[in-house]
């Protein structure tokens, strides 16, 4: 069983940076790939990154991509998304998610735990 809390959502201007963090309970958090996923108003939830569980390999949206980076730190059980020139289109809330498995996942219904989501608005 694993215990997803996301933070570091909030209220940015366009072209502004945030850094979102997800921490995770439990002793087996580096035998778990992980993701991050976002959801806006009216739109079903798309991919936004993945990394393997080592931290040797990533993924990315092309929307995202250049722009965002993951990163994970096993020692610390927590997966980071930094978010660097924010768009007003990058306005969701943004979840972590966890799957057992050492390879990056892409498709969202792969993933066995969730967090409870944090919200990301970019101002114009």
């Amino acid at each position: 069983q694993v215990q997803l809390v996301e933070s570091g959502g909030g209220l940015v201007q366009a072209g502004g940076s945030l850094r979102l963090s997800c921490a995770a309970s439990g002793r087996t958090f580096s035998s778990y790939a992980m993701g991050w996923f976002r959801q806006a108003p009216g739109k079903e939830r798309e991919f936004v990154a993945a990394i393997s569980w080592s931290g040797g390999s990533t993924y990315y949206a092309d929307s995202v991509k250049g722009r965002f980076t993951i990163s994970r730190d096993n020692a610390k059980n927590t997966v980071y998304l930094q978010m660097n020139s924010l768009k007003p289109e990058d306005t969701a809330v943004y979840y972590c998610a966890a799957v057992r498995r050492s390879a990056t996942v892409v498709d969202y219904y792969e993933y066995d735990y969730w967090g409870q989501g944090t919200q990301v608005t970019v101002s114009s």
